[in-house]
């Protein structure tokens, strides 16, 4: 008889701060093999120390896909389940790759930190066995939160108030700010974020509007909230900009993809143009390829993916993918989301 030793797991990008040994500790009670790297983590020196003979390390660039591949294939070893928390593009070729019968160890299941998955090739994944696992609702209030600071320091005008007074100048209002009473919030995607949403700016009476053409006419501020998908790719472009109210806001915690950025931008620069002002936490090209046209824009509030990174939030979302992934290697996919 064959001995079966742990299931081996890398964890491509840890939790942050503190969180990382809670992390670890959850993972290493399931009893699986871990390997963690390091390439993101703030004192890597500390954590090798603290988790020796407990854990294995490697330090990969996860942008570098012939890098992360040669990791994930190295000795013929393979893994049996990946966690991924900043959204590592997982394609079909490095799936084909990492499901291969020449493994030791062929990948079975991926777990994503988080509600979205639109970085995983899930076709691939499901043609090659693979199940991803995630844990929606996780950052949903920590989400909409971040949704509600966007939508406050846009109209209270919090960034150049702020710009004044660290240059030392007094900066009065030229007119009085809009209360959020006197505001329509429009959200695109009542999902747990937005439903979160409709409760902080509260007294809120809701209504649902039909067509995305009608909640654009009718909203000051309108809140972005809907996965990215092949139907939702591209939903907010030039005509959609156009048919937005005088004056009003665009808020987008989703993802890069849902808005044509060009035409943000362009309609951002243009003082004619009905939308008034933008705040972006998501974009098409992120970290090291992070690049945008409405860089430089004033009227663009531009934050660096950080809606969901609230400590409860990161912390249920690294625990419960580290349950996920340990039961669905089990055997035991009872109650485990999973994406199709």
């Amino acid at each position: 008889m064959v001995a079966v030793g742990p299931k081996r797991m890398l964890v491509l990008d840890a939790a942050p701060g503190e969180l990382l040994d809670r992390e670890l500790e959850r993972l290493v009670g399931h009893g699986l093999a871990v390997t963690l790297n390091l390439r993101r983590v703030a004192d890597p020196a500390g954590v090798t120390a603290r988790w020796a003979g407990q854990v294995e390390f490697t330090d990969v660039d996860l942008f570098d896909e012939a890098a992360l591949l040669a990791e994930l294939t190295r000795g013929g070893l393979g893994f049996h389940a990946l966690k991924s928390r900043a959204g590592v593009p997982l394609g079909s070729a490095l799936l084909a790759a990492v499901t291969q019968t020449g493994l030791a160890h062929r990948l079975r299941v991926i777990g994503r930190a988080g509600a979205g998955t639109d970085h995983v090739d899930l076709a691939a994944a499901a043609r090659f066995g693979v199940t991803v696992t995630h844990t929606p609702g996780s950052n949903a209030n920590a989400v909409a939160e971040f949704a509600l600071a966007q939508l406050l320091a846009l109209t209270r005008n919090l960034v150049p108030y702020n710009e004044a007074a660290q240059q030392g100048r007094w900066s009065s209002p030229g007119a009085p700010a809009v209360g959020l009473s006197e505001l329509t919030l429009g959200i695109v995607g009542l999902g747990r974020i937005g439903r979160a949403l409709t409760r902080h700016p509260a007294p809120a009476t809701v209504r649902s509007v039909v067509g995305l053409e009608a909640l654009l006419a009718t909203s000051d501020v309108v809140s972005l909230h809907v996965p990215l998908t092949p139907d939702t790719r591209g939903l907010i472009g030039r005509a959609e900009l156009a048919r937005m109210r005088p004056g009003s806001i665009l808020l987008n915690t989703a993802r890069g993809g849902i808005v044509d950025e060009q035409a943000l931008a362009d309609a951002l620069r243009d003082p004619a143009h009905p939308l008034a002002a933008a705040a972006v936490d998501t974009f098409a090209h992120e970290h090291a390829a992070f690049a945008s046209p409405l860089s430089g824009l004033p009227n663009a509030l531009l934050t660096p993916h950080v809606a969901g990174m609230t400590r409860s939030a990161m912390a249920e979302a690294a625990l419960r993918c580290a349950d996920h992934v340990a039961a669905l290697l089990a055997g035991r996919p009872e109650g485990v989301p999973v994406v199709s």
